[in-house]
């Protein structure tokens, strides 16, 4: 194993606190052409409404103002069905943020094209999985409806319950694909200077949105390598600390998220991915489990590798 992690290339690191790499207006088309942006839309019905007469209640017999408490009642109360479908979709956005990287405030962000096929499939069976627990709580929503009346008592109201109907269009999911812009892609008719202003603006948003998606796949490469250094971090049996196999997945995750990610072809994001897949080649939980020296030695590697890392804003 080679516990030497060291990063060269053409791309200088950066003096500051953040990666700031240049990306020129020329680069644009490269970039483009290498990723794309991508959204989910997902909508779920929650089952939970304020009840306005418990919470006069609540204040009248606490002697407190008007709309200083609020009673929120769980319409099913802990229904499992719908329980699962909240949990799918705290997975699917999970999964989304995993497999791309940011781009706007509005919910869009970066798919490399490297990654596409590979997200595509992914959030296909996720969808797959919504519509199918989704189909599962409607049909037994009507029962769910009738057992939950003596648990919610007096805070039942047959009035909070949509029609199953109603219900079904509560409940969505979908993807949206679309290219990624340059900054001379305007085609609009403002006046060669007005729209050369435009593009100056565009490239300055262009620049930042692609130093803060680059910015997060260092960040998190920078959370997975610590995590195993501060694991791995023992030297003895008496002192050693437990962790779990996806420790040494985790690494090699973002090994491929590294190179799938480097739609500009960075050297020093190419060069890093070489050297830690060179790195962790033959490492598995157990070895490190098992060999003190090769835990050492895997730990080192991974230390140099941080150390090796832009200077990041974590």
């Amino acid at each position: 194993m080679n516990m030497m992690i060291e990063v060269k290339g053409s791309d200088p690191l950066p003096q500051t606190e953040t990666v700031t790499p240049s990306v020129p207006q020329s680069n644009a088309p490269t970039l483009a052409s290498s990723a794309m942006l991508v959204e989910v839309n997902i909508s779920n019905w929650v089952g939970r409404k304020k009840d306005k007469r418990a919470s006069a209640d609540v204040t009248t017999q606490n002697h407190a103002d008007t709309g200083v408490a609020s009673v929120n009642k769980k319409l099913l109360a802990n229904s499992d069905t719908l329980k699962a479908i909240q949990t799918h979709v705290t997975a699917v956005r999970a999964m989304h943020a995993n497999m791309t990287m940011p781009w706007s405030n509005s919910g869009l962000r970066l798919l490399p094209t490297a990654q596409y096929f590979k997200y595509s499939q992914a959030m296909s069976e996720m969808q797959n999985e919504f519509d199918r627990l989704v189909s599962d709580f409607l049909d037994s929503y009507n029962d769910e409806v009738i057992d939950v009346q003596i648990k919610l008592g007096d805070l039942f109201s047959r009035d909070d319950y949509p029609t199953v109907e109603t219900l079904q269009r509560k409940f969505g999911f979908g993807m949206n694909y679309m290219p990624l812009p340059d900054a001379g892609d305007f085609r609009v008719d403002i006046g060669n200077d007005a729209l050369a202003e435009v593009q100056e603006k565009y490239s300055e948003f262009y620049a930042k949105q692609y130093n803060t998606a680059m910015n997060d796949v260092w960040t998190r490469l920078h959370k997975a390598l610590t995590s195993m250094s501060e694991r791995l971090d023992y030297g003895s049996k008496e002192d050693k600390k437990v962790f779990r196999d996806s420790l040494v997945g985790n690494v090699n995750d973002m090994i491929e998220l590294l190179r799938v990610c480097n739609v500009t072809n960075s050297s020093q994001m190419s060069a890093m991915a070489n050297s830690l897949e060179e790195a962790m080649s033959g490492v598995t939980p157990d070895a490190l489990r098992e060999d003190d020296t090769f835990r050492a030695e895997t730990k080192a590697a991974v230390d140099a590798a941080i150390k090796s890392l832009p200077s990041l804003d974590i």
